[in-house]
């Protein structure tokens, strides 16, 4: 079963067209990358899944239901966590509070009792407890100003704070960007335990060959189309990507 579905989205900036009937899925549980040069509309793609921008044309389905037109918040409260480029953590803020914020998406209800307030505590208090296990230096730092953290470390609390808000689908747009190949190899793994916890995720990602090893699908866009699509294991072993994203022939 496919939780999103895009078809055919057009997306432009001005005159420029970004996205040229784009088309792909994501399947319930599998992670999904999309790769390819600067300036490919891999990013456009995200955001305008995430209603920060809105296809001229085409169609975008979450769960059988019609989000083409839903505005940005709306979209989060289905269940869509996009963690973008750049992390935009708030950097004034501690680090405990970024996660807060990250909880805020579930919502409560109107003149709920006394007990629904506790188990909405119990709750957060739980998931805070599950970040703080998965990234333990976020525990220590918790009272810390977010800015000061490493990028490595931004990046935790990047994925963290999404994962606050109970996400079915975490998008996540070059989370390795500037990172030490140490952070790095941390930050894969992270992605791999989750997808190993059935939390389904739409990767892009300039580290072409990692991305490839962890996506059950994968998808290469080239001037805002997609040209070649398969499994991750057929796209490492394609000649044209290995000689055009993997650094060989």
């Amino acid at each position: 079963m496919n939780l999103l579905e895009v078809s055919d989205i057009r997306v432009g900036y001005g005159n420029i067209v970004a996205l040229k009937s784009v088309s792909f899925s994501v399947p319930a549980g599998s992670l999904v990358t999309l790769i390819g040069g600067n300036g490919a509309g891999k990013s456009t793609t995200l955001r305008t899944i995430s209603g920060l921008l809105r296809a001229v044309n085409g169609e975008i389905d979450f769960d059988g239901q019609s989000i083409s037109a839903m505005a940005a918040e709306r979209i989060v409260r289905l269940g869509v966590a996009h963690v973008p480029e750049g992390r935009r953590i708030f950097a004034r803020m501690t680090v405990l509070e970024n996660l807060e914020l990250g909880a805020f998406s579930r919502g409560h209800k109107r003149g709920g009792d006394r007990a629904d307030s506790q188990d909405r505590a119990d709750s957060f208090r739980d998931d805070l407890a599950k970040i703080f296990e998965r990234f333990p230096i976020l525990k220590d730092r918790q009272r810390q100003v977010a800015g000061t953290l490493s990028g490595g470390e931004q990046q935790m609390l990047a994925i963290g704070r999404a994962l606050m808000g109970r996400p079915r689908l975490l998008m996540l747009d070059e989370p390795s960007m500037g990172l030490s190949p140490i952070m790095m190899g941390r930050i894969f793994d992270t992605l791999a335990e989750l997808k190993g916890h059935g939390i389904t995720i739409l990767l892009v990602e300039q580290n072409a060959q990692a991305a490839l090893k962890l996506a059950d699908l994968a998808y290469v866009m080239e001037t805002g189309t997609i040209v070649l699509q398969g499994t991750g294991e057929e796209l490492l072993a394609h000649p044209g990507v290995r000689q055009a994203y993997l650094g060989s022939s």
